[in-house]
């Protein structure tokens, strides 16, 4: 049920390129995953010390927020962050694949030959363009990255770190390693590891200078996670990677003469207190079956997990029956007393919401939620959760909002953009890079650059 594997060959072929050789420039893309906008901008007021993300916003434009998609999570943020689409037309739906029966292990979107449109990977090699990634999601086997350090795990053994090096441009990581020592491997999220990765950045942009690089960092989200927005063990994490940040300019500012600097969150966060689950009255309604031992045999209709959001995905999705089934049990969950369902929507909302092309209906989450996984026979509907910070909730809810902050050559010092939909940043970074990415379904955003590079 996942939708068109991407062929290089047609992706290139549908990228119109319009060259602007005065203001066509080498772009660093840094991602810090779960950076709420505030953190940077209220800075001062929250006591967050980030003097180099907030040098950067004064020494360029940023936005007050920017508007994610459906669903506010990881991997279809950051595909929509490198093709301007939305998760229906990027295809990456989810951080995970649907995998009702569990037999993929837990499998996450890590293959870019899943993404359905153009990147900017893509349009940065059809300039001649080297282009660097450091552990950027969605990015093993992207034909376009010259020098690719992809994003992949599967248990946290040390073979995984024999799987990166099988999947990484060959030779890579042994020469980098010469120099800097080991590697992150791909399932650490602590700040530790986005400090390691961020050495290895560093060394890629000092020793290859792509004209596009991109770099991703985990640790603020993952200690958002565990502690809640806003909590004090969140705030030094974010402010070590500042340092990072900062690390990174130095260094493309030195190698790179004319780069321009991108930094760019996938989410914001809310916090939260209890797991909500509806695996439990879907196994109730008979809509999945279980075995003697308590693991899924069969299924009409399934939830499939986005954090504070869940897709629900029907074995038939042309069945008038099952689907009046599902959307009235989904419906009497909503009007419970103190539930935990804010809204439903169905496929023609989802349509109009760019989300997820194979679910019937997607759930919204009330604040506090988040979605529980299957635990076999005894799955309660609610529990206390795991977590005390979440995303994934529709992207409308404020807390979800994201981060944009871009600084270079003709931009606009100090302009604030205001709020901005996540689906114009590719394309205004492709306009920076010197080609238009016409495949985005919002335009490019006013950054103040000269008319050259219209």
């Amino acid at each position: 049920m996942r939708m068109r594997p991407r062929l290089a060959a047609l992706a290139l072929a549908i990228l119109t390129l319009t060259t602007a050789p005065a203001s066509a420039g080498p772009v660093l893309l840094i991602s810090i995953d779960g950076l709420r906008p505030g953190d940077v901008i209220e800075a001062d007021r929250r006591g967050l010390r980030l003097p180099n993300l907030r040098r950067l916003a004064s020494e360029g434009a940023h936005a007050s927020g920017v508007v994610g998609v459906l669903p506010s999570v990881t991997y279809p943020s950051h595909a929509t962050l490198l093709t301007g689409a939305s998760p229906a037309r990027s295809g990456i739906v989810g951080n995970t694949t649907f995998d009702p029966l569990a037999i993929n292990q837990g499998g996450w979107d890590w293959y870019a030959e899943d993404i359905g449109v153009p990147t900017l990977w893509d349009g940065a090699r059809a300039q001649g363009l080297s282009v660097g990634n450091v552990h950027w999601p969605v990015s093993v086997g992207a034909n376009s990255i010259t020098w690719n350090l992809p994003q992949i795990w599967r248990t946290g053994h040390a073979d995984d770190e024999k799987l990166l090096r099988a999947l990484a441009t060959p030779g890579l990581l042994a020469d980098m390693q010469t120099r800097l020592g080991p590697y992150a491997r791909g399932i650490d999220e602590d700040i530790a590891g986005d400090e390691t990765r961020g050495r290895f950045a560093v060394d890629m942009i000092r020793t290859r200078k792509p004209g596009l690089t991109t770099v991703y960092l985990t640790a603020c989200d993952h200690y958002q996670h565990l502690y809640g927005p806003g909590a004090p063990e969140a705030h030094a994490v974010i402010e070590r990677i500042d340092t990072v940040v900062g690390r990174l300019v130095e260094a493309a500012r030195a190698a790179i003469p004319g780069v321009t600097v991108a930094v760019v969150s996938d989410h914001g966060f809310a916090p939260t207190t209890t797991e909500a689950n509806l695996f439990r009255p879907f196994i109730d309604a008979g809509l999945i079956t279980l075995d003697p031992a308590g693991k899924i045999s069969g299924w009409e209709a399934m939830p499939w997990n986005s954090g504070g959001s869940i897709a629900v995905v029907l074995a038939r999705p042309g069945d008038a029956a099952l689907t009046a089934k599902v959307r009235a049990l989904l419906d009497d969950q909503r009007r419970r007393p103190g539930g935990f369902v804010a809204r439903v929507i169905d496929r023609a909302g989802i349509d109009r919401m760019g989300g997820n092309p194979d679910a019937q209906f997607y759930v919204d989450l009330k604040p506090g939620f988040l979605a529980g996984n299957f635990e076999g026979a005894a799955t309660p509907v609610t529990r206390p959760a795991r977590y005390k910070g979440m995303h994934g909730y529709f992207p409308d809810m404020p807390a979800m909002r994201s981060t944009f902050i871009v600084a270079g050559p003709g931009i606009a010092a100090g302009r604030d953009l205001g709020e901005i939909d996540m689906r114009a940043i590719a394309p205004t970074l492709a306009r920076v890079l010197g080609f238009r990415l016409d495949s985005a379904e919002s335009p490019a955003l006013d950054i103040g650059l000269a008319p050259a590079a219209e």
